[in-house]
């Protein structure tokens, strides 16, 4: 009973002070009922340190301890990545409870897709539009020039008719060269805030990654 009691003004106290940093609380511990603060990060509880569920929706930015920016250190990411894996992997919970193996499961999943996700210009752009509430452009949006879709379509024959290594090899640097000059042009939209820009930037950049896709599949051995 004083144990339950305490638990509980535990956790007031720590509302709180959670309420005073503008941070809400999380839920108890599924183990021992045991206060917890809020956080996106793997949370082990401080009583009985079981390994808490994630939260519902994590900032990707604040649980891989970035900056909320298109740009990133790709280096402090990976170290970020791999500790926190080396934190929640599955292989270290092979005698724990089955629900706490069940959420670091949960938790090594998020974190892959967390990585890749901040890792990965396109799609770290696109994630920075969908924490802003803007939309990305879809395949039926008409925003892209007509030079530009002429462009895709002359590397789409190309890839097409590829006969050779040599070939393959000028594509494939061609539109490295591409997606590299429209990440600094993405980089430069979002740093002067202006999201609709980096929405069309984004959209020509899916058409390489198309492109990208292709490549690969074309060097597959068939």
């Amino acid at each position: 009973m004083r144990a339950a009691l305490r638990a509980r003004l535990g956790w007031a106290r720590r509302a709180l002070r959670g309420a005073a940093l503008g941070r809400a609380p999380g839920p108890p511990c599924w183990s021992c009922g045991a206060a917890l603060p809020g956080g996106d990060g793997p949370r082990f509880c401080p009583g009985c340190q079981a390994l808490q569920p994630p939260a519902p929706r994590p900032d990707l930015f604040r649980l891989m301890d970035c900056e909320r920016s298109f740009r990133i250190d790709a280096q402090q990411l990976q170290r970020r990545f791999w500790s926190l894996q080396g934190a929640v992997h599955p292989d270290r919970f092979g005698q724990r409870p089955p629900k706490e193996r069940y959420y670091s499961e949960q938790h090594s999943s998020l974190i892959n897709k967390a990585y890749q996700t901040l890792l990965n210009p396109l799609s770290r752009g696109l994630y920075l539009l969908e924490l802003s509430g803007v939309e990305p452009a879809q395949e039926t949006d008409s925003d892209a020039d007509s030079a530009f879709l002429m462009e895709i379509m002359d590397i789409n024959e190309k890839l097409a008719e590829l006969k050779n290594e040599n070939n393959l090899e000028e594509i494939e640097t061609l539109i490295k060269v591409k997606q590299e000059e429209l990440t600094r042009e993405v980089t430069a939209a979002f740093e002067r805030d202006d999201l609709q820009e980096a929405k069309k930037l984004l959209a020509k950049m899916k058409y390489f990654a198309n492109l990208e896709d292709k490549l690969k599949a074309k060097k597959i051995p068939s």
